[in-house]
């Protein structure tokens, strides 16, 4: 929500120092604000993992036997069912998986075991991955921020203009594409067309995403064409609003030069209020990381997973979920702690 007491803020005396409900002075409302989310964050990635087991080990069939194939000996199944710890309750699988995930160790892949790997552990599996993941989520993330901002803010200052409906509209075609459509347009523009770039981008395992920029481009494209919009369309709503506020027509009247009004006053509660949508708009990137790599070949943790599910490999495909979800989380604590810091009301602890 946008905060119209940020410029009020700067020409009014201090405010007393916040008190809780016990009457003691509260010394560190942002320390306190962290350690909060961090509680819930806790409690909600607790209760992530309990749905996550429940969803990947409580499905019917026998893993070991899939697994394994039909070919395989009573003896063969009974080993790896007790490595998996099948021959276990469930309430006890769940607390040793967590046990495990608590000092480090995801556990062990049901593929690894059954081909007898040198080192099944999904923490050694999914390392390589999980980085080629990161770098094309964080590519697109630093692009999606000023890009957004950009847009937003030139629609923002051009409302009703030809400009700002341009953009909308153009805004509004990309935001309905599913990531499969636009990489596949892309592919046929850039690729089949143009013959710029390349449609896969197949890395050797240990390569740096980095030695082969041009593979990037394509994939980073993809997942930025929904996000982009729906970010942009945010700023340019919050944005818009907020010029129309009548701190920022004092300021106008007060002299100011049309950039610094914007910059100075207008933007940063903008930005306020547009924080959360950035927060959803990487959470789709996470989300479309997994679309845009199988349909790029791209080898990041989206395409282990979609292998982990297709072979039956539930403790693999646990632990990546758990993965997805605690960067979930971890992004909207990001968020909220931009929020304090960028309203000064919260900040210094005036709202509880």
């Amino acid at each position: 929500m946008t905060d119209q007491l940020t410029v009020g803020s700067t020409q009014q005396a201090a405010p007393a120092e916040p008190r809780t409900a016990a009457g003691k002075r509260a010394k560190h409302p942002v320390l306190s604000t962290l350690v909060r989310r961090i509680v819930y964050a806790l409690a909600t990635l607790f209760v992530a993992s309990i749905l996550i087991f429940l969803a990947t080990n409580a499905l019917p069939g026998d893993v070991a036997q899939v697994v394994l194939g039909r070919g395989a000996s009573p003896e063969r199944l009974s080993t790896l069912r007790h490595e998996l710890g099948l021959d276990q309750p469930l309430v006890v699988r769940y607390f040793g998986w967590l046990g495990g995930i608590l000092h480090g160790d995801l556990g062990d892949s049901a593929v690894g075991l059954a081909q007898s790997a040198p080192d099944p552990r999904i923490s050694s599996m999914i390392g390589g991955p999980l980085l080629n993941s990161l770098v094309l989520a964080a590519i697109a993330t630093l692009l999606l921020i000023p890009l957004s901002l950009v847009l937003g803010v030139f629609s923002a200052t051009r409302e009703g203009r030809p400009a700002d409906q341009i953009a909308s509209y153009v805004s509004l075609i990309f935001g309905c594409l599913p990531e499969f459509v636009l990489g596949t347009l892309l592919i046929l523009i850039f690729s089949r067309q143009l013959g710029l770039l390349p449609p896969v981008n197949l890395l050797a395992p240990g390569q740096n995403p980095l030695s082969n920029p041009a593979g990037l481009v394509l994939p980073v494209l993809t997942l930025l064409g929904a996000a982009l919009a729906f970010a942009a369309r945010q700023v340019r709503a919050a944005m818009a609003m907020t010029l129309r506020q009548d701190y920022v027509l004092m300021a106008r009247l007060n002299g100011l030069h049309e950039r610094k009004v914007r910059r100075r006053y207008a933007l940063r509660n903008a930005l306020a209020s547009t924080v959360q949508s950035y927060a959803q708009a990487i959470q789709y990137l996470f989300g479309g990381v997994i679309v845009v790599e199988a349909l790029f070949s791209y080898p990041g943790i989206g395409t282990l997973l979609v292998q982990a599910v297709t072979r039956r490999d539930t403790p693999t495909v646990a632990g990546i979920a758990l993965i997805l979800a605690a960067a979930y989380i971890a992004i909207n604590i990001i968020a909220d702690m931009l929020v304090v810091s960028l309203i000064p009301k919260l900040r210094t602890g005036g709202h509880r």
